[in-house]
């Protein structure tokens, strides 16, 4: 659905750490990614990741959208910014980080076209 919640990912300084957190707090599992020391999250609905060495520690929050080019040129030409989408990640999709027209940042997401 456009404009639905896909994916959340948390930043955070320490990873080992907010898994501890985490997991005790909403018993989450964080299944390895095979990516450094990047984990999938398990939830009981939403697709999440979780990495670490993040100076900002932060929630980034990610919307569906049915094609990411065109949704990216809605945010600039709404005032806000998008970085270039990032290439198609097998099972995912592709996804960028925006901000919008007040400086708020939040991701857009695609699904896997596979």
């Amino acid at each position: 659905m456009h404009g639905e919640l896909t994916f959340f990912e948390i930043g955070v300084p320490d990873s080992g750490r907010a898994q501890a957190f985490y997991g005790r707090l909403f018993g989450w599992e964080f299944p390895p990614t095979g990516v450094g020391d990047q984990v999938s999250i398990t939830t009981p609905g939403t697709m999440a990741g979780l990495h670490d060495q993040d100076a900002e520690a932060r929630i980034a929050m990610y919307f569906a959208v049915d094609d990411i080019e065109s949704a990216v040129r809605t945010v600039r030409a709404l005032g806000g910014t998008a970085e270039d989408p990032r290439p198609e990640e097998p099972g995912f999709g592709r996804f960028t980080t925006c901000t919008d027209d007040q400086g708020v940042q939040f991701g857009l997401h695609q699904a896997a076209t596979t």
